[in-house]
């Protein structure tokens, strides 16, 4: 996908979250992952966050998935866009589509949005508050860009859609097949079919707000608190005015908030958990998991592990140990298990060594992930 002198370091260095970039890639060498009536098919089911945006001559129209085949064998004269969500999870050869972008951390990828337009088809000039690859996969699309956007910046009325009242462009491309363009977050864009059947691919990357932050980190602790840890001052001495909130006082009550805030261990804990917690509310387990003998006899015949391509997997370290967080869940990990748990956390296809096929720990875990259907076996060659 990317050119072969592609130099991530400096890509980092130079654009990340600074300035787009065009990347001109794969030319003959590119396959489409995704025929346009499986998307279509994709955008009927329910549980898929799928949108079409109808662009008319005063304004655009919205609507909300999902959407029965008829919708699409009468779609109508007006450019139109049909946008997918996490198709990744769904769709294997689009969940390939994410291991080039691995130079950025697993935690911080969100999932992979397609688009179906026909000739003139978009969403309108806006902009994102998260980083984005732009995948072109067939057919043709001009993109244009702009200035930096902020809160300040000024939208047309609309209930659904965050458009810009006000886009000047400043560069121009169009996008052929395999190529891709790079826009940061706040940057102005604005992306028109150029010709029918055309279809992107959108690679966003997880961008917490500090609002969300603080409030579910806030929401996480006030759950652990009991309603008897409460003010105290045994020291209390006389003051000269009742009516003061004397300086001691406030700070005895500010160290109540701050130190059960500040807790850097507890925060790492917590948000390994959050950023690895399912982005739907599924549930994956299996109502006949292997069992670990037979898991272990499967890998120890050289069958992978699959990865479930909408699973979450990240850890933190403490010390020489780790702990590995999957779909929400946490696993305290050390030792030679340490070493696998890095290894579960960077792939999505592992074949274990002898080491790990032996170990009752190791066994352990993996009968636990994919019997959660975290992780599933792989019976291809």
């Amino acid at each position: 996908m990317f050119p072969p002198d592609f130099n991530t370091a400096a890509f980092l260095r130079d654009y990340w979250q600074k300035k787009p970039l065009l990347i001109r890639g794969g030319g003959a060498a590119w396959r489409n992952p995704l025929d346009p009536d499986d998307l279509a098919g994709l955008a009927g089911e329910d549980g898929v966050e799928a949108r079409i945006v109808t662009r008319t001559k005063k304004t655009w129209k919205l609507e909300h998935g999902p959407f029965k085949p008829s919708r699409f064998a009468k779609p109508g004269k007006k450019p139109w866009t049909l946008l997918v969500q996490a198709v990744d999870h769904a769709v294997p050869e689009v969940a390939a589509l994410i291991e080039p972008f691995r130079f950025v951390p697993n935690w911080r990828i969100d999932d992979v949005m397609v688009s179906y337009a026909t000739d003139g088809g978009g969403v309108g000039p806006h902009f994102d508050q998260y980083d984005v690859f732009l995948i072109q996969g067939l057919g043709r699309r001009r993109w244009q860009v702009g200035g930096r956007c902020d809160a300040t910046t000024a939208l047309l009325p609309h209930d659904d859609l965050r458009l810009l009242a006000e886009f000047t462009p400043t560069d121009e491309w169009v996008l052929e097949p395999g190529d891709m363009l790079y826009v940061p977050p706040g940057i102005a864009h604005d992306g028109v079919a150029v010709g029918d059947d055309c279809m992107t691919y959108s690679i966003g990357f997880r961008a917490p707000s500090r609002a969300e932050l603080v409030s579910n980190w806030c929401d996480h602790l006030l759950d652990g608190l009991g309603d008897d840890d409460r003010y105290a001052d045994p020291g209390l001495g006389l003051q000269g005015n009742p009516g003061e909130i004397a300086p001691d006082a406030i700070a005895r009550l500010h160290a109540m908030i701050t130190e059960t805030l500040l807790d850097r261990e507890a925060f790492a804990r917590w948000f390994g958990g959050y950023t690895s917690a399912p982005k739907n509310d599924v549930d994956w387990s299996s109502d006949a998991p292997i069992e670990p003998g037979a898991l272990r006899e499967a890998l120890a015949g050289g069958t992978a592990l699959r990865r479930n391509p909408a699973s979450r997997f990240a850890f933190i370290r403490e010390g020489d140990d780790v702990v590995l967080f999957v779909d929400g869940q946490s696993f305290e990990c050390d030792g030679e298990i340490a070493i696998l748990a890095e290894r579960l956390a960077a792939t999505d296809r592992l074949v274990l060594d002898a080491a790990a096929i032996n170990s009752d720990a190791a066994i352990k875990l993996i009968s636990t992930l994919v019997k959660q259907g975290s992780f599933g076996l792989d019976l291809k060659d």
